[in-house]
């Protein structure tokens, strides 16, 4: 694999906004990693996101939005030990 020309990396930085943009506002809590599946109106926009970057790239975009998203809650005060308590006493 060559690396990428700066305007290719700039359409893919482009894609990957426009499709982080889409699930912001139609499912925020939605992150590659959690096994959901990507709302109908995004999915194009995944493909583009998909098409126009690396295949490593977009892996690392994913974990990066999912970290970022886990971080943001974890400043908002989530506790991911609790939440896994009250996981298990609803099973």
């Amino acid at each position: 694999m060559s690396f990428p020309t700066k305007e290719e990396r700039e359409r893919c930085w482009g894609a990957r906004d426009e499709y982080w943009q889409c699930l912001t506002e139609h499912a925020p809590n939605h992150s590659s990693t959690s096994g959901e599946k990507v709302p109908e109106v995004c999915k194009k926009l995944r493909k583009v996101f998909e098409s126009s970057c690396p295949r490593q790239w977009v892996k690392h975009f994913d974990r990066r939005r999912t970290y970022e998203q886990f971080k943001k809650r974890m400043e908002q005060g989530y506790d991911p030990l609790e939440a896994k308590k009250s996981s298990t006493k609803k099973s």
